[in-house]
């Protein structure tokens, strides 16, 4: 069974399977599982609340080869999905897609779909913060790149300029998030800061 945040439910799990006792130098888990166990620990130490959010699917065909067990056979998705993950944090609300570049010196636009970049437009306009968290995985380097800059470069893009967003981009515009032990990718340390930067404002 699967939550919102993302998370498989572990039936047995002891007293040490905390978010605490993840350890740092496992490098190799996907930047999902890094997010969902990062929102895990902000949701038990009552910092935020931010989930995953689930994908609306539409079941066509199911088999019951048991009274007790169903069997999905087709299915397919009702509506495209907005972005990754949302929630409330300090009074205002969170939304932001996640991924990951196996490219060493740019990331893709068309990694995003254009109503997600609509979605984030809207979020943003309505004073949410929207932003986009990206991993290199060449260099095992996380980024949090704030919405209006990746705005500036779809728009850019729809103009005839480049299709990617070159990894100084990131070093320059965005924000570095380091691996830390509990919240293995703390976004919302990087959001005060932007706050602090901004008097207290900011809008991703």
């Amino acid at each position: 069974m699967r939550y919102p945040n993302g998370k498989r439910k572990v039936a047995n799990q002891g007293i040490n399977s905390h978010p605490s006792s993840t350890h740092y130098s496992n490098r190799g888990m996907t930047l999902e599982q890094d997010i969902n166990d990062t929102n895990e620990f902000y949701l038990i130490s009552n910092r935020a609340v931010i989930h995953k959010k689930p994908t609306p699917v539409q079941i066509v065909q199911v088999d019951y080869p048991k009274r007790s067990a169903a069997v999905i056979k087709e299915a397919y998705f009702k509506q495209a999905s907005t972005t990754d993950y949302n929630g409330v944090y300090r009074n205002r609300y969170i939304d932001f897609e996640a991924k990951e570049t196996k490219n060493k010196l740019s990331f893709p636009l068309n990694n995003i779909h254009e109503h997600q970049i609509n979605h984030m437009k809207q979020v943003a306009e309505h004073g949410g913060i929207a932003f986009l968290i990206v991993r290199f995985t060449a260099h095992q380097k996380t980024f949090y790149f704030p919405s209006i800059k990746l705005f500036e470069f779809c728009d850019d893009r729809d103009k005839g300029g480049r299709k990617s967003i070159p990894l100084k981009a990131f070093e320059e515009s965005g924000y570095l998030i380091p691996m830390k032990y509990q919240a293995r990718v703390d976004y919302l340390d990087i959001i005060d800061k932007i706050c602090m930067k901004n008097g207290g404002t900011t809008h991703g």
